[in-house]
């Protein structure tokens, strides 16, 4: 079965053409694109390729039943948009995304895969928030969790890199991108994470604050001008890695800056990488300890810096790194401890597009559980 995967993020629109044994027949990256530009991009490859015979798409936010991969119909679109205040630098652009797509293989059936479903069944000590039993029966206030492909496909990746079984292995998977989140896995199964409610909570990102005392946001809406929305697009837009290095949110140029001891970039780094160990470590009490750490995403995949400080940070924990190895570039899947280590390194390039196309797979032959659960 032939997949078109159209993964839509916060910056850009990744599409992937996947042959029946996952060979990557074309792919290419929109960043900020247009509709027509989407449509363009997929027309190209429907007339170098062949029609699919499915499109994947991911979307960030399924709330609370929107828990595995779905055929979409208007249904399906009508609870998504419902979710946008909940992932507004996702939820509408998935839309666009899934609109386009149907517009442009109007015969090809649509599946929709949703980064919350792999933590849906997460613990409940781990997902309930201690708020008033009545808001939480009024509203489906929970943590949902994010970057479930990802953290998904990290969690089979990584057994196959260090030859060990996926069984019973505690694993924590550092997705590190414009948006960033950790995940606890133990057996391949989601115990905890760092993003909650929305995509906004947890980690430093690129642009977006991650974890902030409540109280400051209560006392920001009572004192911007702008109230609400400045306090909102100021947490989403202008916090984070940006905030902190004078309106740069990119951690390559961070990373450049620091070494000419630019005192905004090395605070950023240095915030950035204090809150990355903290939570690191503060994954590892929901699986019983730590066998394996994974980077992947762009700095996950790229920043030697970034994993080089995590590790040292993280050392008592057993962590060491090879320093040749994790220097390297090729190839991206890899091992990178140091000899000994007591606790695995590795290194995963981010391919939602496996994943996606993995349920989609499994949606359209049948093999999904009736449950609901993820096939695994």
């Amino acid at each position: 079965m032939r997949v078109l995967v159209v993964n839509v993020g916060s910056s850009s629109v990744k599409l992937a053409f996947l042959d029946a044994d996952d060979s990557l027949l074309a792919s290419t990256e929109l960043v900020g694109p247009s509709g027509s530009d989407l449509g363009e991009s997929l027309r190209e490859l429907v007339g170098e390729h062949g029609p699919p015979d499915a499109v994947g798409h991911r979307v960030v936010h399924g709330g609370e039943t929107l828990v595995a991969p779905v055929v979409v119909g208007a249904a399906v679109t009508d609870e998504i948009g419902a979710l946008t205040a909940l992932a507004p630098l996702h939820q509408s652009q998935a839309l666009d995304g899934i609109h386009v797509a149907t517009a442009v293989l109007p015969g090809v059936v649509q599946v929709a895969c949703f980064d919350t479903a792999f933590h849906a069944g997460m613990p409940s000590e781990a997902a309930t928030y201690p708020l008033p039993s009545e808001w939480r029966q009024r509203w489906p206030i929970r943590r949902y969790g994010f970057h479930g492909l990802s953290h998904a496909y990290a969690a089979r990746r990584a057994p196959d890199l260090i030859g060990v079984p996926a069984e019973d292995l505690r694993v924590v998977s550092c997705h590190l991108g414009s948006g960033a989140s950790l995940c606890a896995t133990r057996g391949g199964r989601s115990f905890d994470t760092t993003m909650g409610f929305t995509p906004l909570d947890g980690l430093v990102m690129a642009s977006r604050s991650g974890a902030v005392d409540p109280g400051l946001v209560l006392w920001l809406v009572g004192n911007c001008d702008g109230g609400l929305d400045e306090v909102s697009r100021g947490l989403e837009e202008r916090s984070g890695l940006a905030g902190l290095a004078g309106g740069v949110g990119d951690m390559r140029d961070i990373v450049t800056r620091r070494r000419r001891d630019d005192a905004a970039a090395v605070l950023a780094f240095d915030v950035y990488i204090h809150r990355l160990a903290r939570e690191i470590a503060a994954m590892t009490p929901a699986i019983g300890g730590l066998d394996v750490l994974v980077f992947t995403a762009g700095v996950g995949e790229h920043s030697s810096e970034v994993r080089a400080d995590v590790a040292r940070r993280l050392g008592y924990l057993g962590t060491s790194l090879d320093r040749a190895a994790n220097e390297a570039t090729e190839p991206v899947d890899r091992d990178i401890s140091a000899p000994g280590a007591a606790v695995r390194t590795v290194v995963v390039e981010a391919r939602e597009d496996l994943e996606i196309a993995r349920q989609a797979r499994s949606l359209l032959r049948g093999l999904h559980p009736p449950d609901g659960t993820l096939c695994r």
